[in-house]
């Protein structure tokens, strides 16, 4: 939201509080807390006015400083609030505390609070400003004018920040959003839409972004947060919201990797995916017509082909229309679901069925919900209803714990049936005229209505299924989402255009905090033309989740041509023999909250030309992607410095340096970074086996006495260069497994726990 007009001018009707000196401080257990006039105090006269900032600042972890303002404190706090690591702050009000690390200091000029590397200080004397500091270094600034209180020509009171942008820095993130990864000039609102993904609007709105010069900023508000990006005062990046009270987080790494793994550390790490879920997903796709015969044509089709499938999907008319959600099958069409269910598991699939928060009015649910007090509500006490999606929808009270069981026993009773997982579409669509029953702010609940949706489906599988086998695939988030995978991009396009966007949201979304992201395989709108099919399909199967669904048409690949077969079957089965690699890469994101897709400055961020690279990434720390967005399979991608191998052809590239070349419809550019060890399992026809079994570890490029550590599964090896021979070594040593030096696949028994070959085509 923009309130100058110009430099110098305000915009018409908007009047500006800003902080000008230090009145006073006061310490506390590891923080600080100040005054801050928004007048000069000449003399006692002017003692007599306001406003006046309250001020702390606190740490809740390491490495993380928190700045609280607060212009009227008489309000009373309302929920929800984001779960935040270390906070103390939260029903009772007041501030958040801080952690016993913590230490404050004063000198002459400046108070200043220390949480591991990272220092706020606080100008005492002269005119208002705090620096956040770390090793020395300002890693950005508050200054005159930044912080303060704005009233709007309505009356509306907002609270601003405007933080000082180095020249040269970048900043990323803010949710799932479609446009430029590289957000510096943008206007960003953090207000979840179901918008598809060809607009401003996002699905997935995240309040935190992360820079490439050292640190990240959380703005610690649930509801609609205001950033300007650089557009309206081009030095700063500004967020501003409508309250009385406002805090935000800097979190230092130095690299973007640290920034995350603090990020996730303080709001929440993504569960770890069970690992049939990173296998082919086949969905029914969404309005077409289908019932058992079609789904069980499907699945023989898949068969007869040799295309390995996971999971199957069933989407939203497995229900009656105008019944979403009364989780019942329709009976015309699936007269048997439990012996349909039993079906498809004795086939090896697990299942996967569309559901959504909405109850319409023909749902026997709705009378049910409505006589319990389970459907949210109107300030009169009337159901909330509209007619758009479904007639005379209503919205279940996710505040409501009772409405939560409730919902949660609707979803137990399709677990029991055989139903694995779900995905858990919309959630964007909040209402603002309504009534929590716990009292939330409606606007507050807005974003976060999307958490408390995905968190009871989530726990419900965790109940019944087991912490290891949940996952669901959602598309609405915001922040702690993260915890609940998987993620998909929404409803994009049949086009090359389309493509990209998903992947520059799904990098973005990566840059926010979430582990695990995914999208639908050829364009949801409309029907792919064959070559687009085949060229997503190896995006799709080089992504964390791999799903094939459309809206008005199917996705299975021989409706396009033979050739999506054998490229649907080449990538499926690449990525199935990739898992010992890509598990680790998950695992990776689990506990440390670093994305399985990275854009490349995650890993490169010393690398100028890494900074505004969106149409490729790295897929784990490893495997550089580049998908190919045109017919004809011309592809520009950029290499960072080394010698790196085409993993599928075995030729070399040196960079730093861009690459044009062209691929047919079975490649893509997939490069190994030099110095890899990448762990190649055996089984190609299902994601979940045990992968250290005759896993084979590929070398390329280990310079002399490097030594590389490969975890697979439960084993870890150890592979050590000495002089032209490779030595490696493994925790099991009974385990049958092998070495590929060169792009030449070498295969040995282990015998002592040592295997010595001779090293080809490594670097020198």
């Amino acid at each position: 939201m923009k309130f100058t007009d110009g430099y110098w001018l305000l915009r018409e009707g908007v009047t500006a509080a800003c902080p000008r000196e230090v009145l006073d401080i006061a310490e506390g257990p590891g923080t600080l807390e100040f005054h801050a006039p928004t007048h000069p105090v000449r003399h006692r006269g002017d003692l007599l006015k306001g406003p006046v900032l309250t001020i702390s600042a606190h740490t809740p972890i390491p490495d993380v400083i928190g700045v609280t303002f607060t212009h009227f404190e008489g309000e009373e706090p309302r929920g929800p609030h984001f779960e935040v690591a270390g906070e103390v702050r939260r029903s009772g009000g007041g501030h958040p505390g801080s952690h016993s690390a913590a230490q404050t200091s004063y000198d002459d000029d400046h108070a200043t609070l220390t949480s591991g590397a990272l220092s706020v200080r606080v100008a005492r004397t002269g005119p208002w400003q705090i620096d956040f500091r770390a090793h020395g270094r300002t890693l950005t600034t508050s200054g005159p004018k930044a912080m303060g209180i704005l009233r709007d020509a309505t009356g509306a009171h907002y609270l601003r920040e405007q933080l000082g942008l180095g020249v040269g820095t970048s900043v990323y993130g803010l949710g799932e959003r479609f446009g430029p990864l590289v957000k510096n000039g943008q206007v960003v609102d953090i207000w979840n839409a179901d918008g598809g993904t060809a607009t401003e609007q996002a699905y997935k709105n995240v309040p935190f972004f992360l820079t490439d010069a050292g640190y990240g900023v959380f703005v610690d508000h649930p509801g609609k947060v205001s950033f300007e990006v650089g557009s309206e005062a081009v030095s700063r990046v500004q967020f501003s919201v409508e309250s009385q009270q406002l805090t935000y987080y800097v979190i230092y790494g130095p690299t973007p990797k640290e920034i995350l793994r603090k990020y996730t550390a303080l709001t929440g790490r993504p569960a770890l995916p069970p690992a049939w879920s990173f296998g082919l997903w086949l969905s029914t796709s969404f309005t077409t017509s289908y019932d058992e015969e079609t789904v069980t044509s499907f699945i023989e089709g898949m068969k007869e082909r040799e295309l390995p499938l996971s999971v199957f999907h069933f989407d939203c008319f497995w229900m009656r229309e105008f019944h979403w959600c009364d989780f019942r099958w329709d009976p015309r069409v699936f007269p048997d679901p439990e012996g349909m269910l039993a079906r498809l598991k004795a086939r090896g699939l697990r299942v996967c069925v569309w559901i959504n928060p909405y109850i319409a009015q023909r749902s026997p649910l709705f009378a049910e919900g409505k006589a319990l007090g389970h459907l949210l509500r109107r300030p009169d006490g009337s159901v909330w209803q509209w007619d758009l999606w479904q007639p005379g929808m209503a919205l279940v009270d996710f505040t409501s714990p009772a409405a939560r069981d409730w919902y949660a026993s609707k979803l137990a009773a399709l677990l029991a049936q055989g139903v694995d997982c779900f995905k858990t579409d919309f959630g964007e669509r909040v209402p603002l005229d309504v009534a929590y029953a716990d009292g939330s702010d409606p606007e507050r609940m807005h974003n976060y209505y999307t958490y408390l949706y995905n968190r009871t489906v989530f726990d419900v599988l965790r109940k019944h299924r087991g912490e290891e086998e949940a996952v669901v695939f959602a598309r609405s988030a915001t922040t702690g989402s993260q915890r609940f995978p998987v993620h998909w991009g929404g409803d994009c396009e049949s086009t090359y255009e389309a493509m990209a966007e998903s992947l520059r949201g799904g990098l973005s979304l990566g840059l926010s905090g979430f582990g695990f992201w995914s999208h639908d395989i050829g364009g949801f709108e409309g029907t792919p033309t064959p070559a687009l099919f085949k060229r997503w399909l190896a995006f799709g199967l080089l992504s964390s989740h791999s799903r094939l669904h459309g809206s008005s048409s199917y996705r299975v690949p021989w409706l396009f041509d033979e050739e999506s077969v054998d490229a649907l079957r080449e990538f499926t089965r690449l990525k199935l023999r990739l898992m010992p690699y890509l598990y680790e890469a998950a695992r990776t994101a689990h506990t440390e909250g670093v994305p399985m897709m990275r854009a490349m400055v995650l890993e490169f961020p010393d690398d100028p030309g890494c900074a505004h690279l969106e149409r490729q990434y790295m897929l784990g720390p490893d495997l550089l992607v580049a998908p190919v967005f045109s017919d004809e399979g011309d592809v520009a991608y950029y290499v960072p410095e080394g010698t790196w191998t085409h993993f599928l052809s075995g030729r070399t590239v040196t960079g730093p340096r861009w690459v044009r070349e062209r691929h047919g419809f079975t490649s893509v550019p997939l490069l190994v970074r030099p110095g890899a060890v990448i762990p190649v399992g055996v089984v190609d026809d299902r994601p979940d086996y045990a992968y250290a079994d005759g896993v084979t570890l590929r070398a390329y490029g280990l310079e002399r006495g490097a030594q590389v550590t490969v975890p697979v599964g439960d084993v870890t090896y150890v592979v050590v260069r000495e002089g032209d021979t490779l030595r490696a070594s493994c925790s099991a040593p009974t385990a049958p497994w092998g070495l590929a030096a060169g792009g030449r696949e070498v295969r040995a028994g282990t015998g002592s726990g040592f295997l010595t070959l001779e090293l080809t085509g490594a670097s020198e």
